[in-house]
């Protein structure tokens, strides 16, 4: 490491440590720091600099007040008065997996508990009106409905779905 070398990073600490107390941010002072010593060593390679400390931070003051106005404007662009009442794309995605799920589970069940729990849970029909249709007495009725939710619970399980989100 040569003389010319310590000084770039002698120069470097020092712009750190001056924009993090200026900025109060390490994040910002670390990028400040690389932005000076960049347009720092693209100036020594065509001028003289008098005093190279002076001119960085000069650099830096400039670079923090660029900043400064950057993240201003962008904050009153937001809007946070704003909100919406779509559902988030999590919610979108988890509903749709559920959706896959329950048809897969319907379309496995035995034929006559997947049609009584349609009627039931989807057309709500009455369990009377369900027996009758079906040549069922009431009570055959619930227990497939009971059966063809217990199923439907087991494969939303199975699936990592928690019921009581797609409420």
């Amino acid at each position: 490491m040569d003389d010319d070398a310590r000084d770039w990073i002698a120069i470097r600490r020092a712009v750190v440590r001056y924009a993090q107390h200026r900025a109060g941010r390490a994040d910002i002072a670390e990028d400040i720091a690389q932005e000076v010593l960049t347009r720092l060593m693209q100036v020594a390679e065509t001028e003289q600099i008098g005093s190279i400390m002076a001119l960085a931070f000069r650099i830096a003051d400039n670079l923090l007040v660029d900043t400064y106005r950057r993240e201003r404007r962008f904050d009153s662009d937001l809007d946070t008065e704003w909100q919406s009442d779509a559902p988030s794309p999590d919610r979108v995605l988890d509903s749709r997996s559920a959706v896959m799920v329950f048809q897969r589970c319907l379309r496995s069940m035995p034929p006559l508990r997947r049609e009584v729990l349609v009627r039931r849970r989807l057309h709500q029909q009455a369990c009377r009106d369900i027996a009758e249709a079906l040549s069922l007495t009431p009570e055959a009725v619930e227990k497939h409905i009971t059966r063809g939710l217990a199923d439907l619970r087991r494969a939303m399980a199975r699936a990592g779905v928690a019921i009581e989100d797609m409420a």
